[in-house]
C-alpha cells in the first residue's frame, strides 16, 4: 500500500495533530497520506465526517481517526468504493478499531510493506414499505433498530422470517443485527456475544412485555419483516434507525425488511488480538 486516503474524527483530533503526524510518517516512509480538512465533513451535519464526493480514485486505503461509531461511518458512506478501512483508536472503547496512537506506525509498517490481512463483515440492508412503496433505505453494519419515540410506551409489532409468521411482541422496539452488531446495542439488550466473521442475522427484542424474551439467529439469506401494528393509546411515534446514524419515521401498517446486503465492510487487521482477548480487554 501508497496511497492513503483519512478520515478524521474531528471532535476528538480538532487541531488535527494526529491526522498530520501520521501523513508526516507515510511521507517519511515512501507513501502519501491524503486529508481535505476543508471538505472532509458534510456541510450542514454536525458529526460526519466522510464524504465519498472528495475522495481520489486511486486509493488504497482508508485510515479513520476517530473510535468504533467513525469507523462504522465510514464503512457505511464509503462502502460504494470497496477500499479496506484501517480504524484508529482515538476514542473510548476501540473494539472494531485494528490500532490506535502507540502502536499506528508499526501499523502503517505493516501496511506499506503489505503484511495485513483483511477481514470482511456483512452488512444489512434496511428497506421501509409503506403501501407497498418503498420510502427509504439504507445499509448498517452493527443493526436495524425499531423503537419507541416520545411518549410511545410500547411499540406493537409482528416478525415474518421468509414470510411466516415467528411472532407478535409487544416492545419498547427490536434490534435486528450482524455478528458485528452483537458487541453493540445487541448486547446491552441481553443479546448474545459472535464470532465477529459468523454469517448471520439476529433478532434481539428490546424489553418485551414476556417472560420468555430471547434472541433468535438466523441465516444470513433469511429475510425478516417487521410489520408495524397499531398503538390504540397512544400517538404514532415510532422510528427505524441504521447504525444509529440515519433513520426514518415510520407508522401503523409500514413494513420494514431486512436482508444481507450486497456491500460489505472491508476492515483490515494487522494486530495479533484475538477474538476471545479482545473480549476480555473490551467487554
Amino acid at each position: 500500500m501508497r496511497r492513503f486516503y483519512i478520515v478524521t474524527n474531528r471532535s476528538k483530533d480538532a487541531e488535527l495533530k494526529y491526522t498530520y503526524s501520521i501523513i508526516a510518517y507515510l511521507k517519511e516512509h515512501g507513501a502519501e497520506g491524503i486529508y481535505d480538512e476543508d471538505s472532509a465533513a458534510v456541510e450542514g451535519t454536525k458529526y460526519c465526517y466522510t464524504n465519498a464526493e472528495v475522495m481520489p480514485d486511486d486509493v488504497d486505503c482508508i485510515i479513520v481517526l476517530g473510535g468504533d461509531g467513525t469507523l462504522i461511518q465510514a464503512a457505511r458512506d464509503l462502502n460504494e468504493r470497496n477500499i479496506p478501512l484501517l480504524g484508529v483508536n482515538i476514542g473510548t472503547l476501540g473494539y472494531l478499531t485494528d490500532t490506535d496512537m502507540n502502536n499506528v506506525y508499526d501499523t502503517l509498517n505493516n501496511l506499506i510493506d503489505d503484511k495485513y490481512e483483511v477481514d470482511t463483515r456483512m452488512m444489512l440492508d434496511g428497506k421501509i414499505y409503506r403501501d407497498d412503496k418503498v420510502i427509504y433505505e439504507d445499509v448498517a453494519l452493527n443493526d436495524v433498530v425499531l423503537s419507541r419515540r416520545g411518549i410511545l410506551r410500547v411499540i406493537d409489532f409482528d416478525i415474518y422470517v421468509n414470510g411466516e409468521y415467528l411472532n407478535s411482541f409487544a416492545a419498547d422496539g427490536v434490534i435486528v443485527s450482524t455478528a458485528t452488531g452483537s458487541t453493540a446495542y445487541s448486547l446491552s439488550a441481553g443479546g448474545p456475544i459472535v464470532q465477529p466473521n459468523a454469517r448471520l442475522i439476529m433478532i434481539t427484542p428490546i424489553c418485551a412485555h414476556t417472560l420468555t424474551q430471547r434472541s433468535i439467529i438466523f441465516g444470513q439469506d433469511d429475510e425478516i419483516v417487521i410489520q408495524i401494528n397499531d398503538n390504540k393509546k397512544l400517538s404514532e411515534e415510532r422510528v427505524a434507525t441504521y447504525d444509529g446514524e440515519s433513520y426514518c419515521n415510520v407508522v401503523t401498517g409500514d413494513r420494514v425488511v431486512i436482508t444481507r446486503s450486497d456491500k460489505t465492510a472491508r476492515l483490515i487487521k494487522t494486530s495479533r488480538i484475538s477474538f476471545l482477548e479482545r473480549i476480555r480487554n473490551k467487554m
